[in-house]
């Protein structure tokens, strides 16, 4: 498996594993990134600067990944953003891998990072706690997806 940058040859497969993501766990619906307009064609939305995405590729297939990008338009916040993966990617530490790939382009832009999800994405809040973010009681304000209901921030 490796990690490299989203190119705009990859918006469908990564739509694609972003919503079968949020089919298995319930979040199909308005309030998450499910019904986010960029969904569709990722590389332009994160093409701007303090911005990016990393896809996973196995075998020549796109099985996950994340982005970066500013929170609510902040100078000192980002968010981590849409990291997914499929079952077949899960478990094999490259997880671990793309949010230190993430992390590092964030620390030259921003000082804390901020995530949002779902609290039945059980594997995938142990993951956020191990790897030293902090769960909060509320969303940070100027959240725009209304459904979360775990939300975390790390001081990067």
């Amino acid at each position: 498996m490796i990690i490299r940058e989203l190119q705009a040859a990859d918006n469908a497969a990564i739509e694609r594993v972003i919503r079968e993501c949020l089919i298995e766990f319930g979040g199909n619906r308005e309030g998450l990134a499910w019904a986010d307009d960029s969904l569709s064609r990722l590389s332009d939305y994160y093409n701007r600067e303090g911005r990016a995405y990393w896809v996973i590729e196995q075998d020549g297939q796109v099985v996950g990944g994340c982005g970066i990008a500013p929170f609510a338009e902040s100078s000192e916040v980002c968010e981590l953003q849409k990291m997914y993966l499929l079952p077949p990617a899960r478990g094999t530490g490259i997880a671990a891998k793309l949010l230190d790939t993430a992390l590092t382009f964030a620390r030259l832009h921003y000082g804390q990072c901020y995530l949002e999800t779902l609290q039945n994405m059980h594997a995938a809040n142990r993951f956020y706690a191990k790897h030293g973010f902090e769960a909060l009681d509320a969303p940070l304000a100027g959240s725009e997806h209304f459904a979360c209901d775990a939300w975390y921030i790390k001081k990067i």
